[in-house]
């Protein structure tokens, strides 16, 4: 029996299947009522919990309030030259934890909407949607969204990193500051820095991130937050945990091209930060305002305009890596605290970008521009 009539016999019929429960799936599903409809996840919020992170204005400091593990108004950048401090009444740089959103998410999920604890298998196009299976049963969808990231392809540009949460022996130097990229590290392998998260006087979330094409062992990565931790005096009383991720920077294709995708599968991630969370939740919510008015197409997670612009400067940065600490140094050193909050949010506006630009060394970005 071919997949197509094994999943039509005796099939649920939805208006709208999700597959995948990740930030997109999830966010997604939130938005969806009066419509039998499924987000299809095989794990359990817990099981992938990491940190996500976002430029937050009051109003959804306040949304995202339970899901919140630490805010801040300064953050900082910071290489062998120079250190830049920026402070924003207007945004703050937020981290939420994943599993605590993802399950505030799942537990306000509308009637008639099911979250299926299982992996979709057998997924056959029809149109716009489709047929799966999950659980042992079998669904038939009017509408497929697929949220599951692509697949990564061999060298390709990718943000990678190990962080360790800690508990620190003594107080931690000024904790109401964050440290979002601290270039005092081996520059060697690609673009490298170290990212601090103060969550309290003494407990920390400390990364070790890699840009670069080449994934690095993970000791590679705990070397070089020791060395930190080290070289700012910052004795570890406790390891509460450790994680690893890696974060395309560049389109890859989805994992079926017959079927709809959002969030990172959809080009969600911004190619020149790794930065997702605020972007996924500008598309699901325009999507599911789409969806109540009867259209069922996916919004672009980004302009096209910006999308060029971050292929651009990563192709500078693959092309001439030597350049990338002072390309980010440059990028902040321009920008006012708002300014910056808002680039790396997507929402720049022309003065925003004017700064960027001239803050750029111009002959490496015009080689790219016209090899492209």
């Amino acid at each position: 029996m071919s997949a197509l009539n094994k999943n039509s016999k005796a099939a649920t019929a939805l208006d709208i299947a999700i597959i995948g429960g990740g930030s997109a799936g999830i966010s997604l599903a939130t938005g969806l009522a009066n419509l039998r409809a499924a987000v299809v996840e095989p794990k359990i919020p817990e099981e992938r919990d990491c940190s996500w992170a976002l430029w937050a204005d009051q109003d959804q400091l306040q949304k995202l309030a339970g899901s919140i593990k630490g805010s801040w108004k300064q953050w900082r950048l910071v290489d062998h030259n120079q250190e830049i401090i920026h402070c924003s009444e207007d945004y703050q740089y937020a981290s939420l934890s994943s599993a605590a959103y993802i399950t505030a998410c799942e537990q306000n999920l509308a009637k008639g909407v099911e979250l299926i604890r299982a992996a979709a298998e057998d997924i056959v196009a029809i149109g716009n949607g489709g047929c799966f299976s999950a659980a042992g049963k079998h669904y038939r969808a009017t509408q497929l969204y697929d949220s599951r990231p692509p697949a990564l392809t061999e060298n390709s540009l990718r943000q990678h990193f190990v962080g360790w949460d800690i508990r620190t022996k003594t107080s931690i130097a000024n904790p109401d500051t964050v440290t979002l990229m601290d270039f005092r590290v081996d520059q060697s392998r690609g673009l490298h820095f170290i990212y601090a998260l103060p969550f309290s006087d003494r407990r920390l979330l400390i990364e070790s991130t890699m840009i670069s094409t080449k994934l690095e062992d993970r000791d590679w990565y705990r070397q070089a937050i020791k060395h930190w931790l080290h070289q700012n005096n910052i004795e570890i009383d406790q390891t509460l945990g450790e994680e690893a991720g890696v974060i395309p920077m560049q389109s890859l294709p989805p994992l079926n091209n017959d079927i709809a995708t959002i969030g990172t599968a959809s080009g969600a991630v911004r190619l020149s930060s790794g930065y997702a969370f605020s972007t996924i939740q500008q598309q699901t919510s325009l999507l599911a305002e789409r969806i109540r008015a009867g259209q069922y197409e996916v919004p672009s997670p980004m302009s096209k305009q910006l999308m060029r612009m971050d292929k651009l400067f990563n192709r500078v940065l693959v092309a001439e890596p030597q350049l990338g600490v002072a390309m980010m140094m440059g990028t902040a050193k321009a920008l006012s605290a708002n300014g910056f909050a808002r680039f790396m949010l997507g929402s720049a506006n022309l003065s925003d970008w004017a700064r960027v630009i001239m803050a750029m060394p111009k002959i490496p970005f015009l080689k790219q521009l016209f090899t492209s």
